[in-house]
C-alpha cells in the first residue's frame, strides 16, 4: 500500500498559499480533497438557515410587520457579507490574535486564499472563510429579532454590522481561534452554544429593553403567530440547514462530523416530543408551533455538544433543553418585556442549558473520532470542565447584552439614527409604511377590507387609522 500524503501545512513565508501564477496551489491538498468538498457542501447547506430564519420570524409575527422581517433576513446577508470581507474575519480569525480580539492582518481579505487555514489544515482559508461567515449572519439575524415589529430597517443593519464587529467578533475569538482565552481554558463548544445562542439571546433581549414594549389596544392576534404555514416552512429550513451547521463544524469529513449530523436530528426530534408533552399536560391540545419552538430548543441544545457528545445522550440534551425553555414560556412576563420572537428563551436560556450539559456530558471517545481531539466531561470524571463551561457562559451573556445595551442606547440619540417606529406607523404596520405596494400575501385582502381586516380585527382601532389615511400614507410615499 502507498503511503498517505502528507497533509498540508500552512507556511508563514506564503501566507496566501503561494502564488497561483507560478506553483499549482491545489498540489497541497491532494488526497484531502473530500474534506473541503464536504465543508463547502456544509456552506451550501447552512446558508438556507438564513431565508428559513426570516420565514420564521415572519409567520411569528402579526400579519402587518411580516415582510420586514423577511425583507431584514437578506439584507443582513449582504451586511454581514461586507462586515466579514471587510474586518470581521480578522478580527475573529487572524493567526495573530490575542486573547479576546483579532487584529487586521486579515483586514479586506488579505492573504484569504489557498493556505491551509487556521480552523483546520485540510481547508483552505476561502473554504473556512465563507463557512464562518454564514456563522456570522445567522446570528446577527437571529438578534434582530429582538426588534420584532417596532425596530426600523436601517437603524437594525446599521446595529448588525457594529454588533457583529464588537459583539460577534471578539467571542469567536474567545471560542475558536487558538490563541483565544475560552479556548486555552478550555471551554468546549463545538458549533456555537456561545458565540452565536447565547450572545444572540441576550443582545435580542437588550434589544427588546432599548425599544420598550410594543404598543396595542388588546387586539385578539397580539403576540400570536400570523401564519403557522411560514413557521412550519422556515423550521423545517432551519433543520436542514442545522445538519451543515453542526455536521461542518468539525471542520473534516471524519467520523466525528457525521456523528454530529446524527446528533442533530436526535435531539431535535426529542426537542419536538418535549415541547409538545409540556403543552400537552398543560393544555391537554397540541400546538404546531409549540413543536416548531421545540425543534429549534432541541438544535440550539445540541449546538454545543454535537461533536462530543453519543447519539442518546444528545436525544436526552434536545429533550432537556426544550422542557426548559418551553417551562419558561411566561419569561416575558417576569422579566416585564416583549421579545415576541422569544430569541432570549430559546437561544438564550436554550444555549445555556445545552453548554452546560456539554461540560457534564462531553466524552473523549466521541471526539477522538476526528483522529486529533479529546475532550472530557463530567461523565469522563473531569467535573471541573462543568465550571469552565460555567465561566464561558457568563462570560459571554453578560459581555453580550451590555455592549449591546450601550450601543443600542447610543445608537438611540443619534440623529436620523432613532431605533423605533413611530405609534401610528407601529399601528399600520411596518409593511405598509417601508416598502412599496408589497406585502405579505395577496393585496386583494387590504383592498376589499382595508386596514382592519389587514390587522386582523374585528373592531377598527380608531377613525385616525381609517382606510383612507392609509391610502393617504401610501400615497405620501410614492410622492
Amino acid at each position: 500500500m502507498s503511503a498517505a500524503p502528507s497533509p498540508p501545512a500552512f507556511d508563514p513565508a506564503h501566507p496566501n498559499g503561494g502564488d497561483s501564477l507560478s506553483v499549482d496551489v491545489n498540489a497541497q491538498y491532494a488526497g484531502y480533497e473530500f474534506h473541503y468538498i464536504y465543508l463547502i457542501l456544509c456552506c451550501f447547506v447552512v446558508w438556507l438557515i438564513i431565508p428559513g430564519i426570516g420565514l420564521l420570524y415572519g409567520g411569528l409575527a402579526r400579519r402587518k410587520s411580516s415582510l420586514a422581517l423577511l425583507f431584514q433576513s437578506m439584507l443582513v446577508l449582504a451586511v454581514t457579507t461586507f462586515q466579514w470581507m471587510f474586518w470581521g474575519y480578522s478580527l475573529a480569525y487572524s493567526r495573530t490574535a490575542g486573547p479576546f480580539i483579532g487584529d487586521l492582518a486579515n483586514f479586506g481579505m488579505k492573504n484569504v486564499s489557498a493556505a491551509p487555514s487556521i480552523g483546520g489544515s485540510n481547508i483552505p482559508e476561502i473554504v473556512f472563510c465563507l463557512y464562518q461567515l454564514l456563522f456570522c449572519a445567522c446570528t446577527v439575524q437571529i438578534v434582530i429579532g429582538g426588534s420584532f415589529e417596532r425596530g426600523r430597517i436601517i437603524p437594525s443593519l446599521v446595529f448588525g454590522f457594529l454588533w457583529a464587529t464588537i459583539v460577534y467578533c471578539p467571542i469567536a475569538c474567545w471560542t475558536w481561534n487558538p490563541n483565544g482565552w475560552l479556548f486555552k481554558l478550555p471551554s468546549l463548544d463545538y458549533a456555537g452554544g456561545g458565540p452565536v445562542h447565547i450572545a444572540s439571546g441576550c443582545s435580542a433581549l437588550a434589544y427588546a429593553l432599548v425599544l420598550g414594549k410594543r404598543k396595542h389596544s388588546g387586539e385578539k392576534e397580539h403576540g400570536k403567530a400570523h401564519n403557522t404555514t411560514l413557521v412550519f416552512l422556515g423550521t423545517t429550513l432551519i433543520w436542514f440547514g442545522w445538519f451543515g451547521f453542526n455536521g461542518g463544524s468539525a471542520i473534516n469529513g471524519t467520523i466525528r462530523a457525521m456523528y454530529a449530523c446524527f446528533n442533530t436530528n436526535a435531539a431535535a426530534s426529542t426537542g419536538v416530543l418535549g415541547w409538545v408533552m409540556v403543552d400537552y399536560i398543560k393544555k391537554r391540545k397540541f400546538s404546531v408551533v409549540g413543536a416548531c419552538e421545540g425543534a429549534i430548543a432541541g438544535l440550539v441544545g445540541i449546538t454545543p455538544a454535537a461533536g462530543y457528545v453519543s447519539p442518546w445522550i444528545a436525544a436526552a440534551i434536545g429533550f432537556i433543553t426544550s422542557v426548559v425553555c418551553a417551562l419558561c414560556q411566561d419569561i416575558n412576563k417576569w422579566l416585564n418585556i416583549d421579545e415576541g420572537m422569544d430569541v432570549f428563551k430559546l437561544h438564550g436560556i436554550g444555549g445555556m442549558v445545552g453548554s452546560i450539559c456539554t461540560g457534564i456530558f462531553a466524552q473523549s471517545w466521541v471526539s477522538a473520532l476526528d483522529g486529533v481531539t479529546q475532550a472530557s466531561g463530567g461523565i469522563d470524571g473531569v467535573g471541573i470542565q462543568v465550571g469552565r463551561q460555567f465561566a464561558d457562559i457568563t462570560s459571554i451573556s453578560a459581555y453580550s447584552f451590555v455592549v449591546s445595551y450601550i450601543l443600542l442606547t447610543i445608537l438611540k440619540f443619534i440623529p436620523g439614527m432613532h431605533l423605533r417606529v413611530t405609534d401610528e406607523v407601529e399601528m399600520i404596520g411596518l409593511d405598509i409604511d417601508q416598502f412599496f405596494d408589497e406585502q405579505i400575501g395577496d393585496w386583494s385582502m387590504f383592498e376589499q377590507n382595508g386596514i382592519t381586516r389587514l390587522q386582523g380585527q374585528s373592531e377598527p382601532v380608531s377613525s385616525a387609522h381609517s382606510v383612507k389615511n392609509v391610502d393617504e400614507h401610501i400615497a405620501s410615499k410614492q410622492a
